[in-house]
């Protein structure tokens, strides 16, 4: 009984901008994701910050600003669990995202994550990627999202569970 009051309690992540996702499948392109002992240590687009991201069975935590001061599921979380498998996605998609300064692109654009994919996406199309293949895939990760049972915690990454 205690445990579901728990779960009841629980504070749910809030679904983030679509284009993080893209950031997301950037990270994983670039190698930038180290999954070691219950946590991971994802670098920024720029390679100047190193995020934390950690989890305890169904809840999660990532000291990313989106996720840290936002309450959304930042990319560096994004990339973990897709990664761990917890979001399914089609990993030849990913590639299309490799060294992609995002960092650079959304303080050009003001933060306007939208513009800033619009930019990739020219590029991209430039190099023949088939975008709307790219755009559904990205969807069908935002609707797992909206699906999945992770609580959130707001702080350090959470002691590995141990056994």
């Amino acid at each position: 009984m205690r445990e579901l009051k728990f779960m009841e309690q629980r504070e749910k992540w809030a679904l983030p901008p679509l284009e993080k996702i893209y950031e997301a499948f950037s990270a994983i392109a670039d190698g930038r994701v180290k999954i070691a002992d219950g946590r991971a240590a994802v670098t920024s687009s720029d390679n100047k910050k190193e995020y934390t991201v950690g989890w305890n069975e169904n809840v999660c935590s990532s000291n990313d600003n989106a996720s840290y001061w936002q309450g959304y599921m930042g990319y560096p979380l994004i990339a973990v669990l897709m990664i761990q498998g917890r979001l399914k996605y089609d990993e030849t998609v990913t590639g299309c995202f490799k060294g992609i300064n995002w960092k650079k692109l959304n303080a050009d654009n003001r933060n306007d994550y939208a513009k800033a994919a619009g930019v990739v996406f020219k590029t991209l199309a430039a190099g023949c990627i088939d975008i709307e293949h790219i755009k559904v895939e990205a969807e069908n990760i935002f609707r797992q999202m909206k699906d999945l049972d992770i609580g959130r915690r707001r702080g350090p990454a959470p002691p590995k569970s141990k056994g």
